[in-house]
């Protein structure tokens, strides 16, 4: 009996168990990562400010070195640069100033983010959290240190506001006050309620941040070299940008106006419409649409592609760091 009972159970067809669906690599775990870094707020916020408190521990006055050490480049190279460029030294020194406050925030937000996951490896193998409150926390670093520099633009715009409130221009022409709108020279309309719009110049400049620190970050965990290349590129953007030198004297009435033909190549570069759309606004100059069409584009389409890397590598991640 014993014997039977064995050769029916061997005869009886067993279904293969039909192993479920992975839901590793989809677009709803993507963007489930990213909603709960973001409710990870007091997590991020924390990690962010005691980055700023660790890098000036036992300082006396702690992070407000950044806004010294950003008041002494602005104004040196702004006195040097003002002669250089013949330019009016009251319309240039905030000019110059906001530029580089702005590229400081960009390149923090690039040359950092790149090393986003690989300088959290710790804490990633360790504390099951989001991805993406490593790059909120990169990104949330880089305002606050955006914050302290930014004292030094309150403080030019109290000492230069007489200058920049009326039509201006960052050239000079003889017989007309430095600065002033003179005929035949390249004019802004200065400050008005305009200013507000750096507010969502800003806001699409860290939306930027975010999603490059994302994509970035992934590529740079898989390849270390990328860091290396980009760090490179990044020092040329910043002599490609108008941050140092006014591309006011490429346009009409400007000094180099000659060189009007190097203007299409200006305008192709990505940074110097994120320059325009949150500098301009602060120091009285007007934006293009094409700027806000080009930065908002470049938002989504960035977006886009981080979620896809989200989608297909975050499970990666990990192994990589």
């Amino acid at each position: 009996m014993h014997a039977t009972s064995t050769v029916h159970v061997a005869e009886t067809e067993v279904p293969t168990p039909v192993p479920p669906a992975s839901d590793r690599k989809t677009f709803s775990k993507a963007i489930a990562d990213i909603r709960e870094g973001l409710a990870a707020r007091e997590l991020w916020t924390h990690l962010g400010w005691q980055d700023i408190k660790q890098r000036y521990r036992r300082s006396v006055i702690g992070p407000f070195w950044i806004t010294i050490s950003q008041g002494v480049i602005a104004l040196g190279l702004g006195l040097l640069y003002s002669q250089l460029f013949n330019t009016p030294i009251q319309v240039f020194l905030p000019y110059l100033s906001t530029g580089f406050i702005i590229w400081g925030f960009i390149q923090g937000c690039l040359s950092e983010g790149m090393e986003t996951f690989i300088a959290n490896e710790g804490m990633i193998k360790q504390l099951p959290a989001p991805l993406s409150v490593y790059v909120l926390r990169t990104v949330w670093r880089q305002i606050l240190l955006l914050a302290h520099n930014l004292i030094v633009y309150v403080v030019l715009m109290v000492i230069f506001f007489s200058a920049l409130d009326k039509p201006y221009s960052l050239g000079s022409k003889e017989g007309f006050p430095p600065g002033a709108c003179a005929p035949g020279l390249f004019c802004h309309p200065g400050l008005s309620w305009n200013i507000l719009l750096a507010i969502p110049g800003f806001i699409l400049l860290a939306l930027t941040a975010g999603w490059a620190a994302l994509l970035l970050g992934i590529i740079s965990t898989r390849f270390r070299d990328i860091p290396q290349v980009i760090n490179s590129l990044i020092q040329l953007m910043f002599y490609g940008t108008p941050i140092v030198w006014p591309v006011d004297q490429l346009m009409t009435g400007g000094s180099r106006q000659k060189l009007d033909w190097i203007l299409p190549v200006i305008k192709a570069n990505p940074l110097y419409h994120y320059m325009q759309v949150t500098r301009a606004p602060l120091i009285g100059q007007a934006v293009g649409w094409t700027s806000w069409a080009i930065v908002g584009g470049l938002t989504i389409v960035g977006w886009a592609l981080a979620l896809v890397a989200m989608r297909n590598y975050r499970s990666r991640v990990s192994y990589w760091v």
